[in-house]
């Protein structure tokens, strides 16, 4: 899928997404990136409430995981079971969600589970930028279930 037709998707499928002006900027095996801007995300401080930084950085992760999971063939429901996020510095403008796998080596444990199972566990791992420098960081362990 290229940038712009996982936006569409996540717009029309998630719809949160469209409001927070939410777009994608890049998508690969390994990483996806996202940027949203501050006007509908701002809070009382005129700096980015902390859920849409954190819908953010989920939105990435559950994106690259969406993607991989569709590449490789398999037919599954995505859903994050839990999450860690640490805010580092006030955002004061469009911020960049980049989501990688915490481990890339444990993808093909994953898939293999998956196809076994039914259900499989990832950790994936989301970076907040601001201004080029680090704002955020989630840490989300995400459930696959086949639809079977």
């Amino acid at each position: 899928m290229s940038p712009s037709e996982i936006q569409q998707y996540l717009h029309e499928h998630i719809p949160i997404s469209s409001a927070m002006g939410v777009s994608v900027l890049d998508v690969a095996s390994d990483v996806v990136r996202v940027e949203a801007p501050l006007e509908p995300n701002i809070n009382h401080r005129a700096t980015v409430f902390g859920g849409s930084a954190s819908a953010v950085a989920t939105l990435a992760a559950w994106s690259l995981l969406h993607l991989r999971v569709r590449d490789a063939g398999l037919d599954a429901q995505l859903v994050i079971q839990r999450n860690v996020m640490d805010y580092e510095r006030p955002i004061h403008g469009s911020f960049i969600a980049e989501a990688r796998l915490a481990d890339p080596q444990r993808w093909e444990r994953f898939r293999k589970t998956l196809e076994r199972r039914g259900r499989a566990r990832i950790r994936v791992e989301s970076v907040l930028t601001f201004a080029g420098e680090s704002a955020g960081h989630l840490t989300g362990e995400f459930v696959a279930l086949t639809q079977g």
